[in-house]
């Protein structure tokens, strides 16, 4: 089984994106900052934020859906704001998803807000809300089974040391787990953390008996040459030891976002 964790970028490396998604053959896709906006035919729109702004591909759920006929898609907003186009706005929403190989059957999951809660009438306040998803899911072709959760974790203007809301971000992400992992088979916990590497966040989770598997490895960055601040980790992957690694990689090419896409292929 192959899992892939990538944080999107709002689609902003829109070609190499959707190229990379089609041949990276995922089974398990856990997708950060992702966008929908249901009736809307933009491709390209902007995102304003207090004089930032950002192109977004306003239906990058749909288009990633479009490339991965073979999956079942999931999509967990956090928030509805606006996107625009010129000085037309359209209503959109962002959050995780999810991709999983029809061969694969979802058997349990679980979705909760581990920061915040749902923000119907904007993007909210720093820091935003935050969600986590986990599924359970079998191989038809062996009938394993295996735990996948994935986050995308709150960003603080302040920066990526823990704070009270992280700790308790960390809780609600273990708490999700629990709802939807049996224990006694392998457990996958990845996505973009938001923290660094001697967070206490990675204690909360060790109580799972997970490990970490970028800062294992010794690797130092997770971010590709479109990230031009300091500080070089953000994602993360890690693991139960019922979890077979065949393969693990912070995928330096082709890139397609400023974050680096995480590969575990499990035996």
């Amino acid at each position: 089984m192959r899992i892939i964790s990538l944080n999107a970028w709002g689609g902003r490396l829109h070609e190499a994106l959707i190229d990379y998604v089609r041949q990276a053959e995922a089974d398990v896709l856990c997708l950060q900052e992702v966008l929908r906006a249901p009736g809307a035919d933009w491709g390209w729109s902007i995102y304003r934020d207090a004089g930032l702004e950002l192109p977004q591909r306003a239906n990058l759920f749909a288009e990633i859906s479009a490339a991965l006929p073979g999956h079942d898609g999931f999509f967990c907003p956090t928030s509805r704001g606006e996107l625009f186009n010129g000085d037309s706005a359209i209503a959109a929403e962002f959050g995780l998803a999810t991709f999983v190989r029809k061969s694969h059957s979802v058997i349990a999951q679980g979705l909760d807000f581990v920061h915040g809660g749902f923000s119907a009438n904007g993007w909210g306040e720093h820091p935003r809300p935050r969600n986590a998803h986990c599924i359970r899911v079998v191989s038809r072709e062996n009938a394993s089974s295996l735990t996948i959760a994935h986050m995308h974790g709150l960003r603080d203007p302040a920066g990526k040391s823990d704070t009270a809301a992280r700790k308790k971000q960390a809780a609600a992400l273990v708490a999700l787990v629990e709802r939807v992992w049996p224990g006694g088979e392998g457990l996958v916990v990845c996505g973009d953390f938001n923290v660094l590497p001697d967070s206490e966040t990675f204690a909360i989770l060790a109580r799972l008996g997970l490990s970490e598997l970028v800062t294992g490895n010794g690797l130092v960055d997770t971010r590709t040459s479109y990230y031009l601040k300091q500080g070089r980790f953000a994602d993360y992957m890690l693991v139960t030891p019922e979890v077979k690694i065949a393969r693990f990689e912070v995928v330096e090419a082709p890139e397609v976002s400023d974050h680096r896409a995480l590969l575990l292929d499990i035996g």
